[in-house]
């Protein structure tokens, strides 16, 4: 069963719980800026191990020290789902921890 698309009020409300986390055209997304090259990888090899375990991935994208992830639910027309707001939060538990901050 395809996840539901969010309405522009719930996403919103979604984005108030994730700081940093923007809606851009059909996506949520984020870049991060972190201290180093081997920081940058692993977290984002930690990121595609969370999206491995919830089966839902988004692009993602490794520059020297930035991580920058774009997410929506390709099985609800491209839209934004809870399922998008959920990666995005267990992405945002573990950032911190591999040393990333906002660009």
């Amino acid at each position: 069963m395809p996840a539901e698309p969010l309405s522009a009020h719930d996403i919103e409300a979604g984005l108030r719980e994730l700081p940093g986390w923007q809606l851009e055209g059909d996506r949520i997304t984020r870049t991060y800026r972190l201290p180093s090259h081997f920081a940058a990888t692993g977290l984002t090899v930690h990121v595609a191990q969370i999206q491995e375990e919830l089966n839902h991935h988004s692009d993602l994208t490794l520059g020297y020290n930035t991580v920058a992830l774009a997410v929506n639910t390709h099985d609800a027309g491209g839209a934004v789902t809870r399922k998008d707001l959920a990666l995005a939060a267990r992405v945002e538990a573990i950032a911190a921890g591999h040393g990333a901050r906002t660009t």
